[in-house]
């Protein structure tokens, strides 16, 4: 098991899954099918059911192949249990000092919530390795570019909001990466254990953002 995080493997395929409350049973068969389409950033909420053994149980099988990481981290109680568990990445919805803190001085990479630039700021200067900027969905056209004119050393991730028909629009805004919960894991297709779809799902993502790369180079 790897224990830190790989920036290799983030920046190879920039996209987050969020998942939050996957019944325990599917985790691995979840994980294995994500590893196999090409995806590599797994995060799992702390307020899901066996967030702890969930993180841990996914750091032990598929540390060395995926990056694993904790969600929904609050207050410093979430962030140790996120950290006993081997988590490899931390991120928050709002920006606790302490936790931001702590996680650079043990380095390792914290992803904060934050919306405002003043907010993005802030958390960049506590040390954060990219910003969660959160939530995304309602953001007007162009506030990521209007975002990054000023603060053109900030690596934004926007969360919330985000599918297969818009994802590649927050790259060419000049995203680093994104986050993405129910699109990348529907209930429908998970309770029913069709893996040959979820496969179609994670490809179509994969396909997409690799298209999107191929296009700039």
């Amino acid at each position: 098991m790897n224990n830190t995080f790989s920036f290799d493997l983030f920046n190879k395929m920039p996209l987050i899954g969020i998942m939050r409350n996957i019944p325990d049973e599917h985790l691995e068969a979840i994980a294995g099918v994500y590893l196999r389409s090409g995806l590599t950033c797994l995060e799992i909420t702390m307020n899901s059911a066996n967030a702890e053994q969930n993180i841990s149980f996914l750091a032990d099988m598929y540390g060395d192949e995926l990056n694993i990481g904790a969600g929904t981290v609050c207050s410093m109680a979430d962030l140790e249990k996120a950290l006993k568990a081997n988590a490899q990445f931390i991120v928050t919805p709002v920006i606790n000092e302490e936790v931001i803190k702590t996680c650079v001085a043990e380095k390792v990479p914290i992803f904060p919530g934050a919306y405002t630039p003043s907010e993005i700021y802030k958390a960049w200067s506590l040390g954060a390795f990219m910003i969660k900027l959160f939530p995304a969905g309602d953001l007007k056209p162009g506030y990521i570019k209007e975002i990054l004119a000023p603060l053109s050393f900030v690596s934004l991730v926007p969360t919330g909001g985000i599918n297969l028909d818009n994802f590649i629009h927050y790259f060419q805004q000049g995203a680093k990466g994104v986050g993405l919960g129910s699109q990348l894991f529907p209930k429908d297709i998970i309770n029913g254990q069709d893996w040959q779809s979820l496969a179609e799902v994670y490809v179509s993502f994969v396909n997409k953002y690799r298209d999107f790369i191929a296009g700039n180079k």
